[in-house]
């Protein structure tokens, strides 16, 4: 998402980020035995997906990269916070002739936590925080693509959506110690509208990914399919009524640690100026709902 904000009043807002300091409220700090069944401090959910209601953030919360090399052309925030949904770096860069910003959402490597990645991007952990944006090259950045979510699995397999190409889903693999060029997925997956936001699980057992499809509860739904013995994808499996509504369900994906799957449901709304506008909830549900709907 892009957005125009002038360059002296982006400089105020990261200096002033940086050197706030936030009091604990009262009551904030848990004893051991209320901590003992808590998830970051929060009561997990069970097998029905529950609304998830974020802690307020401080700015605590947040760090500011490399504060003694500050580069207002692309500078980064750590989360150091307890919310399972927020990403674990935030980069902002500006690309344009004034201060147009991006903010790209860096997602978890399961297999090497030195290593982030974010649409055609990566960033990699160095001695000294995390290091400048770097394209993954001409295979994944290209002008005829649209990526909005890339997923990475333990073994570096990519896998990504694309809106500029009816929106279909593309995986790449490292074989033999080499990047494959990414291919489009088979139709169990690329099939319906709005087939995007995927996910795969670290050890590539599964994709779960979002999509429009006619035998569905209405609009986008998270759907899931499993790898086969012989490598392929399996059947297209709607996740069901506790995950899917008549609403808009997308962005499935687990925390870092395997145990609980998130999601968002977004609803249009009408603002009193007769704009519209999306709302999202986050849900999270525990992980073994997965296993429920693994074909026997």
């Amino acid at each position: 998402m892009k957005n125009s904000i002038p360059y002296t009043l982006l400089i105020a807002i990261v200096l002033f980020t940086y050197a706030c300091k936030t009091e604990t409220s009262e009551g904030s700090q848990a004893d051991s035995s209320t901590e003992k069944n808590l998830y970051f401090g929060y009561k997990p959910p069970g097998l029905i997906p529950e609304v998830f209601v974020p802690k307020n953030q401080t700015t605590e919360d947040w760090k500011l990269g490399n504060p003694d090399q500050l580069d207002m052309n692309e500078f980064y925030f750590t989360y150091t916070g307890n919310n399972p949904f927020e990403d674990p770096v935030i980069v902002y860069r500006n690309e344009g002739s004034y201060y147009r910003v991006n903010k790209y959402n860096f997602k978890h490597n399961p297999g090497d936590s030195n290593i982030l990645y974010s649409r055609w991007n990566y960033i990699e952990r160095t001695d000294s925080g995390w290091s400048k944006m770097k394209s993954l090259g001409p295979m994944f950045e290209r002008e005829d693509w649209g990526i909005m979510v890339m997923s990475v699995s333990a073994k570096g397999t990519l896998v990504f959506d694309d809106y500029k190409s009816n929106d279909v889903i593309r995986m790449s693999r490292i074989i033999n110690g080499k990047r494959e060029e990414p291919k489009l997925l088979n139709d169990q997956i690329n099939t319906g509208k709005w087939t995007a936001h995927p996910f795969i699980a670290p050890d590539e057992s599964f994709l779960i990914w979002g999509s429009e499809r006619a035998e569905g509860y209405g609009l986008s739904d998270n759907y899931i399919s499993f790898r086969q013995h012989d490598g392929s994808w399996g059947q297209a499996i709607n996740m069901g009524d506790q995950i899917n509504s008549e609403l808009v369900e997308n962005g499935a994906r687990l925390t870092p640690d395997g145990k609980y799957l998130l999601f968002g449901r977004s609803e249009e709304k009408e603002g009193e100026d007769g704009k519209k506008y999306w709302v999202t909830t986050n849900y999270w549900v525990d992980a073994q709902i997965i296993e429920t709907l693994r074909p026997q």
